[in-house]
């Protein structure tokens, strides 16, 4: 199972109806988000049915980007109800990401 990728026309949806979302930020042409990239697939296999695990290009989404200052890519931020409880800036081992997820389950 992949991440499904979002927009920022689906973000508020996604984001208010499931309890604990995660959002990687990404772009095609970032070296490091395509490190992450398997560890976010990943993660959505192994906790599908438990958090809502999702991808959002950065340059085709800039307005959620801005609303959430994504000044630097891979950000992976967590949200919980609605807001955001952890980000993980950079590049980051699947360790890191799923004590996050654990946490705010």
């Amino acid at each position: 199972m992949t991440a499904s990728y979002i927009q920022d026309s689906d973000f508020n949806d996604i984001v208010n109806r499931s309890t604990l979302v995660v959002v990687d930020y990404t772009a095609s042409w970032c070296g490091p988000c395509r490190l992450i990239s398997p560890l976010i697939d990943k993660l959505a296999d192994e906790y599908a049915g438990k958090a809502q695990i999702c991808k959002m290009d950065v340059d085709n989404n800039k307005e959620n980007a801005k609303k959430y200052g994504i000044r630097s890519i891979p950000a992976v931020l967590f949200f919980k109800d609605g807001e955001v409880v952890e980000r993980v800036i950079g590049k980051a081992d699947y360790q890191t990401f799923t004590q996050a997820v654990e946490k705010h389950l």
